[in-house]
């Protein structure tokens, strides 16, 4: 067990979250257009209020994934590496008569994040950084933006205070252990919100959206063919994605991502499954659906 991993599971760990995407959205009709574009309240948010919420097609499928957080003159998105450009174009797409101007911001700012059981001991730095409360891992945690010349001095102060550097591969063990899933590894552009269990992402009060009416619809029929779950794997080593899972032979679902968990003593997974699969405990064919604990 590394100590990065020892230290986001019992400790406080920081992670340099540079690669993000950070978007600002600015403008008098910035909040009732990100309202009608995402899947989550945000007309109602006020400064130093955040969210995580879904971009989605009209036909109810998660384009992209984003942490919002509401400032005083502005918005800002925090998304994944890879869906920083598909964000910016999803949003431009529907600005017609708005009043909202957009700025991709990664390359003139940092971010690092602080997590762990431990990351409220660790206090977040003074100054010019906003901080905002997301987490990479599923862990307590938050995430500070800065300018990049102060991550140097911001990381000295977060490792003074006891926090520990923590790798990629640290921040996704712990995360699946978490069975908090990632767009692009558990999460596609064909997925349904409640395909994903994420249903934190979701208002179901806020009225209209791209996209709301599937999202309605699976509601009111009560059900999805198949949802994202925890399983733990009969295997020695973490398993490819794509991986069938199987139930008497039959095909049930496959894994998404998977990792050695040292906290579980074995291999464990995100996978997709049939519904009738999905309950915790359920037995597969070398794999088990986890319950509260993997």
């Amino acid at each position: 067990m590394s100590q990065g991993y020892e230290a986001l599971r019992h400790g406080a760990a920081w992670m340099d979250v540079s690669a993000h995407g950070r978007i600002v959205v600015r403008g008098r009709d910035r909040a009732r257009l990100l309202h009608n574009i995402t899947s989550n309240e945000v007309k109602k948010m006020t400064p130093g209020m955040s969210s995580y919420a879904f971009l989605l097609s009209p036909q109810g499928r998660i384009q992209a994934d984003l942490n919002l957080l509401c400032l005083a003159e502005h918005f800002l998105i925090d998304t994944e590496p890879a869906l920083r450009e598909k964000v910016m174009q999803h949003i431009k797409r529907y600005i017609i008569a708005d009043q909202v101007e957009l700025e991709d911001i990664t390359a003139a700012s940092a971010a690092l994040a602080v997590e762990g059981l431990g990351a409220g001991q660790i206090p977040p730095p003074g100054g010019a950084a906003t901080i905002a409360p997301f987490s990479l891992t599923g862990q307590p945690g938050y995430r500070i933006y800065c300018e990049p010349d102060r991550k140097p001095e911001i990381i000295a102060q977060l490792e003074a205070a006891g926090a520990v550097p923590a790798t990629e591969e640290d921040a996704r063990v712990v995360r699946i252990e978490n069975g908090k899933p990632r767009y692009g590894e558990d999460i596609r552009d064909t997925s349904l919100i409640q395909e994903t269990q994420q249903l934190h992402a979701v208002s179901f009060t806020k009225g209209c959206y791209i996209g709301q009416e599937i999202v309605e619809r699976v509601r009111a029929q009560g059900h999805v063919n198949k949802k994202l779950v925890r399983v733990e794997l009969e295997a020695a080593e973490p398993v490819a994605p794509g991986t069938k899972l199987t139930a008497a032979g039959a095909e049930a679902g496959e894994v998404t991502s998977s990792v050695y968990s040292p906290a579980a003593g074995k291999v464990i997974a995100l996978a997709i499954v049939r519904t009738q699969f999905a309950e915790p405990g359920t037995a597969l064919d070398s794999a088990k659906v986890c319950g509260a604990g993997c």
